[in-house]
C-alpha cells in the first residue's frame, strides 16, 4: 500500500460567539482538512487548527507546506512507515499541526487496514473519558450560566477557567463565581495563556487559594526563565506546561528545569507518534498529564479522545473535548455525542470518521 496524494483542503466554520482569552480569540474555524489517498482504496483523515497566536502557523500556511512540500515527499511511501514519513516531515521546521494531521491522517488508515480502531493500536486502555468544558472571557454571572448550561445538557462537571486578564481580580472574581454556584459539586482550574506576570500569578493564586483549583495551566511566559521558575517553586497545584512544551525536548526542558509540573498533550499539535513520546516521557519522569483542546472541530476532538482513552494516564483526568459545542455546525456525518459527562471513542476501524460531503462543499474555502 503507497500513498498517492496528500489533500489539504481549507474550510470555514462560524463560533455561535467568540471564543476569548489571554492571547487571542477566535471567531471562526478557519481549519484545514488533511486527506491522506492510497493506492488500495483507503483515506485517512486529520484536522489541522491553526493558531497563529501560539504557534505562527496559519490556515494559508498549513495549505501551502503540506502541498508543496509534505506532498511531494510522501508520495510513494507506504503509510505504515510512519517513524520515515516522521523524518522527513522534521526535516522542515515548524508546522506544528500541518505534521500531527498527516501523522493522525497516516494511523487513520493503518487502522483501517488492520481492521483496528486507532484507540486499541495505540494501548487499548478504554471506550471513554470524562470531559471537561472550557470557559472563555466573560463576565462571572455569564461564566456561570454557560457552566450551569453545559453541566445540565451534558452532565460535565470539570471546567477550564481561561484567566490572564488585567487586573487579576476580574478572574478571581469569575472563579469565586463559579465555586460559590456550584460549590464541591464542579473541579476548575485555570489557564492563563502567557497573560500574567509570575509576580501577578502569584497574587492571583493566592486570592484563589480558598477555591480548591486543581492545576494552573501556562499563566506566565516560560520565557521568563527565572520567574517562571520562581512562580512554579511557590504554586500550590500542579503547574501545566502547554504552549512552552510542543516537544519531546521542550517537555524535558520544562520539567528538569523546574518550570512546570504536569504536561498538556494536544494530538492537534504532536499527533499521535509525538503525543506518546511526550506521554511516556512525563509518566518516566513521573508528571501528571491532562488532554488539552486546540479548540478543535469535532474531527479534532475525535482524535483527542481516540488517543486520550487509549492510555490509563491520559484517563485519568477529563480531557477538553467540548469546545466543538460552541461552533455552528461541523463537518462529520454523525456528529458526536457527550453524555453524562463523556465523550466514546468512535467504533470501527481508524477513526472512525465520516464526512458529510454537503457540508465539506458548504464550508471548504478553496472551491
Amino acid at each position: 500500500m503507497k500513498i498517492t496524494a496528500v489533500e489539504a483542503i481549507p474550510f470555514a466554520i462560524p463560533y455561535r460567539k467568540p471564543l476569548k482569552f489571554a492571547s487571542g480569540e477566535v471567531h471562526t474555524a478557519e481549519h484545514v482538512l488533511v486527506r491522506v489517498h492510497t493506492d488500495a482504496g483507503l483515506t485517512g483523515l486529520a484536522e489541522a487548527p491553526p493558531r497563529p497566536f501560539t504557534y505562527g502557523e496559519t490556515q494559508q500556511s498549513i495549505v501551502t507546506v503540506i502541498r508543496q512540500i509534505f506532498e511531494p515527499q510522501l508520495l510513494g511511501m507506504a503509510p505504515t512507515r510512519r517513524e520515515a514519513v516522521r523524518a522527513k516531515l522534521n526535516r522542515t521546521v515548524g508546522n506544528p499541526t500541518a505534521k500531527a494531521a498527516v501523522d493522525m491522517a497516516l494511523w487513520d488508515i493503518v487502522g483501517q487496514a488492520a481492521g483496528l480502531p486507532v484507540t486499541e493500536l495505540l494501548g487499548g486502555y478504554g471506550e471513554f473519558m470524562a470531559v471537561s468544558h472550557m470557559l472563555g472571557f466573560a463576565p462571572p454571572a455569564e461564566m456561570v450560566e454557560e457552566a450551569q448550561r453545559v453541566r445540565d445538557t451534558y452532565g460535565i462537571t470539570t471546567f477550564k477557567v481561561k484567566v490572564g486578564r488585567r487586573p487579576y481580580q476580574l478572574d478571581v472574581e469569575v472563579c469565586r463565581a463559579l465555586r460559590e454556584a456550584f460549590g464541591d459539586g464542579v473541579e476548575l482550574y485555570v489557564d492563563g495563556n502567557r497573560g500574567w506576570t509570575a509576580s501577578e500569578s502569584a497574587r492571583a493564586l493566592r486570592a484563589m487559594d480558598d477555591l480548591d483549583l486543581t492545576l494552573a495551566e501556562e499563566l506566565c511566559p516560560a520565557d521568563d526563565v527565572l520567574g517562571r521558575r520562581w512562580l512554579v517553586e511557590r504554586c500550590p497545584v500542579p503547574f501545566v506546561a502547554d504552549e512552552s512544551a510542543t516537544r519531546p525536548g521542550e517537555v524535558t526542558r520544562e520539567l528538569l528545569g523546574g518550570s512546570a509540573t504536569a504536561i498538556s498533550i494536544k494530538t492537534a499539535r504532536t499527533g499521535f507518534s509525538h503525543s506518546q513520546r511526550v506521554l511516556f516521557e512525563s509518566e518516566g519522569l513521573g508528571v501528571e498529564v491532562v488532554m488539552g483542546n486546540q479548540i478543535d472541530c469535532q474531527i479534532g476532538s475525535l482524535c483527542s479522545v481516540a488517543f486520550g482513552a487509549a492510555f490509563e494516564a491520559t484517563s485519568r483526568r477529563a480531557g477538553e473535548l467540548s469546545n466543538y459545542l460552541d461552533m455552528s455546525d461541523d463537518l462529520l456525518a454523525e456528529p458526536l455525542q457527550i453524555r453524562d459527562g463523556t465523550l466514546r471513542v468512535r467504533e470501527g476501524a481508524g477513526l472512525g470518521i465520516e464526512l458529510d460531503p454537503e457540508k465539506l462543499t458548504r464550508y471548504r474555502q478553496d472551491s
